[in-house]
């Protein structure tokens, strides 16, 4: 009897170790094919390193590329995205002169009022308006586009790690998924994007600007110049800082010299 009860005991005992053991591993499974599910949608290209002329101590925007890029944000992405932190004013000596900055202004409409009669109304832009967003409210946007929202650009190089690079290769990168990436309906492969699937078409080819200056407008100049105002409207300032320290540096140089 007590040999019978031992080895009754000692099988419930494997049974139980079993048990766990296969719990266990099944656990652990599941946890290792979580966080490789995980680590795939953060498989993504870094963006290299390109020589962007206004890097650098002592380099400034190139603002003829300014000026070519807000063409291109006109032209091509001003038909998803907003620049509502961006005023047609800001342009002024920077891209336009002030008549120009104060045409584009006035190709827009703007809601104002109300008006004697309690009424709103529509007036052309003015030097002080920023530039309008597409959409009229962010419902409206998601329902045009798949149900994303596309992002504001004010700040939108700064709002991503790369800055100026990874919004460059982004507009450049688009490509067919490669063998086993399945990409939902209405989205497409971009190895720059988290996750390899974004929901923005590519939205720049050869030729798809026409530059006032003649500049060719192959795609990857159209990037790199949107690429470059989008910089701008992130640090208007970038250029007067840049020239206040050199300014500063001067100043200092100059009392040491006297002392």
């Amino acid at each position: 009897n007590n040999v019978s009860s031992f080895t009754n005991v000692n099988n419930k005992r494997k049974i139980l170790l079993a048990t766990a053991g296969v719990v266990g591993a099944g656990t652990a499974g599941l946890i290792y094919c979580l966080h490789q599910s995980v680590k795939a949608m953060d498989i993504y290209c870094h963006p290299p390193d390109y020589p962007w002329p206004h890097y650098g101590f002592f380099k400034s925007f190139d603002h003829k590329s300014i000026r070519r890029g807000y063409e291109v944000y006109k032209q091509v992405c001003a038909a998803c995205h907003s620049l509502r932190f961006v005023r047609y004013r800001e342009l002024i000596g920077v891209s336009h002169t002030e008549d120009e900055a104060r045409a584009e202004a006035e190709e827009i409409q703007v809601q104002d009022g109300p008006n004697e009669f309690g009424k709103m109304y529509m007036r052309p832009g003015k030097l002080s308006d920023a530039v309008p967003s597409p959409y009229p409210n962010e419902e409206a946007a998601r329902a045009a586009n798949n149900g994303a929202y596309p992002p504001d650009l004010s700040y939108i190089v700064l709002a991503r790690h790369g800055y100026e690079n990874y919004i460059f290769s982004l507009l450049t990168g688009y490509q067919d998924a490669p063998a086993g990436v399945v990409i939902g309906e209405g989205q497409y492969f971009n190895p720059y994007f988290p996750g390899g699937a974004i929901s923005m078409a590519q939205a720049l080819y050869d030729e798809a600007v026409e530059y006032s200056d003649g500049t060719p407008p192959t795609a990857s100049q159209l990037a790199k110049d949107v690429t470059t105002f989008l910089a701008w409207c992130a640090q208007p300032e970038h250029d007067k800082r840049k020239k206040m320290l050199i300014d500063v540096s001067d100043l200092w140089k100059h009392f040491r010299q006297k002392k």
